[in-house]
């Protein structure tokens, strides 16, 4: 391992008992599968700040703002080697207020809404599916902040405690 980090970000947007996934397209790491509502790569000026970095990617890629969200919450941190490098990845969870027009598109791919019993028939990054698989599960009804660990066929999760 020669210390090279991907550092990345993703937001989950519900709306009820539905949640937005984006089908991405022509992405360089992740690509015709399906993600989170928005999210990327951290820019220099966002290394020590994975929030503003997805409100900058849900900007980008959704025309959205901040004020169009309540309860945005870190729930996920995963760690993942591939091909030399450890990605690490922000899950952030959030509400689209009702006053927000939810016919939503992407300059990423296509965006539609799911409810939570069909995600898991879905293809999607390795790492993204488990963290949904336990969202659905476990996480849904917390507040926790849970850290993953990729192994070869599963993401083992622990509650990320302050010590």
């Amino acid at each position: 391992m020669d210390g090279k980090l991907r550092n990345m970000t993703t937001i989950y947007l519900f709306k009820g008992d539905k949640v937005l996934l984006l089908y991405r397209q022509g992405g360089k790491v992740v690509n015709n599968v399906w993600t989170g509502s928005a999210g990327g790569h951290f820019e220099s000026f966002e290394l020590n700040d994975a929030k503003a970095c997805v409100l900058r990617e849900l900007n980008e890629e959704l025309g959205l703002q901040a004020e169009d969200i309540d309860g945005l919450l870190l729930r996920y941190i995963t760690l993942r080697s591939v091909n030399g490098e450890v990605r690490q990845n922000y899950y952030f969870f959030a509400e689209l207020k009702d006053s927000v027009n939810e016919n939503l598109s992407s300059n990423e791919g296509e965006c539609r809404w799911f409810s939570i019993d069909e995600i898991d028939s879905l293809e999607m990054p390795f790492t993204a599916k488990y963290v949904m698989e336990h969202f659905c599960k476990e996480g849904y009804s917390t507040n926790v902040l849970y850290v993953g660990v990729a192994r070869t066929d599963k993401v083992e999760f622990c509650e990320l405690q302050e010590v």
